[in-house]
This record gives structure tokens, sequence and C-alpha cells, in this order.
């Protein structure tokens, strides 16, 4: 059985932010995409991607309207809007800093700071 990985909110935030910035998608598709681009290490529920995906939505950081889906079903797309792409730029930035931070707690060296 995979071992879990427990993901603050703002980090699925960033995580869905940054996969809806490709492209926009049905939340299977987000989820699938997200466990893909790690390699399996991530996998995030539907108990955890709904309320993400709604929250963001109430921020007007995404937008949905329902579409049929590649396999023919009726599902509702999600993409990112000005304001999320704004978001998207200041939690990047916030990530990075919170990283680099935490490498150097742990006494590690990023490619940011090397």
């Amino acid at each position: 059985m995979p071992q879990s990985t427990d993901l603050l909110q703002g980090t699925l935030d960033l995580l869905i932010l940054q996969t809806l910035a490709l492209e926009p998608m049905h939340g299977w598709g987000v989820a699938q995409r997200i466990q893909q681009m790690s390699k399996d290490v991530l996998q995030i529920g539907q108990g955890s991607l709904y309320p993400a995906l709604y929250r963001l939505e109430y921020r007007a950081w995404v937008r949905s309207e329902w579409r049929t889906s590649e396999n023919n079903r009726r599902a509702k797309f999600y993409r990112l809007t000005q304001k999320g792409k704004k978001q998207l730029e200041t939690e990047l930035a916030s990530w990075d800093r919170l990283s680099s931070a935490i490498a150097s707690v742990l006494g590690r060296v990023t490619e940011a700071s090397s």
C-alpha cells in the first residue's frame, strides 16, 4: 500500500492553481495530473480536492462551467481566472521563500541559493 502524503491546505491550492494554469480541466483530471506529475507520490482524494476547488472558485481564482468530458460524460471544468493567475504568482513566490527557509534549517542547499 502506498504511503499517504498529507498536504497543507495552501499547498493543495498551489498545486491545483499550477495544474489549471496548463489548461482547463475537470476535477478528476486535476487529481490525475497531480498524481502523474508527482510520479504517484501525491494522490488527492475527492474529500480534499472538491472542497479546495469550491474554495478557489469562491475566491474567484478559478471559474467553472459544465462541459462534455473526453469520455462523453457531463463534467464541471475549471479554469484559472486572471485573479487566479496573479494568485499563482504570489503562491509560487511564497513557496520559494518557504522551501528555501526549510532547506536552510535542514542544512541543505537548494538550486535557487547555489
